[in-house]
């Protein structure tokens, strides 16, 4: 039997991409996401021959994963990639709050409830591979973007920690990846097209994001900064005062920035 992943947040950016180098190296899929055009974007996968399985769940609340993973059945999952995300910029005081807990549902609810249903099996027979999408985000404190990014730094460290707790079980690995802003609908979808980090041509591009990735948790590494300037970033947010990069955040994502 064919080697089985999972890939969530797949009908487009970096889940795509994943998905689509899962697909070109052998494995059946079951790709997720919240919306109908993960039914599409399965279609493109299928052109790689092996078996695609597309399904539509939120996997901000519990019975989405649980629909994830009634799919899956009694399959034996070979890799995870957590990858499903949402952001929101704008003041947080001006956010509803429907739209911010779905953020961190999303972000960290549903990512812990996935990996927690996911993991043991792993642990159990020592064999299985999880990459989870974090960001560098989660090194900066995110003036107008601060539930998202304070979402991944609960994911950036959670997996850290998580890390050393199976640390015995040597033939599981948990790979945190970890970008900059990256090309896709993220900006859109999160209402920052009017800000600077919104318009900023030279994002990241998710294939490339989505190739660090892959390379990184098929060689069993810990954590990667995708791109030497994230990685430069992530360096300099260890040492540089929380106000400072709060203020330099503010500079990227206030609303309006865009016009500066």
């Amino acid at each position: 039997m064919s080697k089985f992943a999972i890939i969530t947040g797949a009908s487009t950016g970096i889940g795509f991409e994943l998905a689509t180098l899962a697909a070109k190296d052998g494995y059946d899929i079951l790709v997720v996401a919240d919306e109908p055009l993960i039914n599409a974007a399965a279609q493109d996968f299928e052109q790689f021959g092996t078996t695609v399985v597309s399904i539509e769940a939120d996997l901000a609340t519990t019975d989405g994963v649980d629909a994830l993973l009634e799919a899956v059945g009694t399959r034996q999952i070979d890799l995870l990639c957590a990858n499903a995300g949402h952001g929101l910029g704008h003041a947080f005081l001006e956010q509803q709050v429907s739209d911010w807990r779905h953020v961190i549902d999303t972000n960290i609810t549903g990512t812990l409830y996935l990996i927690q249903k996911v993991l043991p099996a792993m642990v159990a027979r020592n064999e299985g591979k999880v990459l989870v999408t974090g960001s560098v985000a989660g090194y900066i404190p995110g003036a107008f973007q601060a539930v998202y990014n304070g979402t991944k730094a609960f994911v950036d460290s959670f997996t850290e920690a998580l890390r050393n707790e199976i640390k015995d079980s040597e033939g599981v690995t948990l790979t945190t990846l970890m970008p900059g802003p990256v090309d896709t609908e993220f900006f859109a979808r999160g209402d920052m097209l009017d800000t600077s980090v919104g318009i900023d041509p030279d994002k990241s591009d998710p294939a490339d994001v989505a190739r660090d990735g892959w390379e990184a948790v098929m060689a069993g590494k810990a954590s990667i900064f995708s791109g030497w300037k994230t990685k430069v970033q992530g360096v300099l947010a260890n040492v540089t005062p929380g106000a400072i990069l709060a203020e330099q955040h503010r500079k990227m994502a206030e609303p309006g920035s865009a016009d500066g």
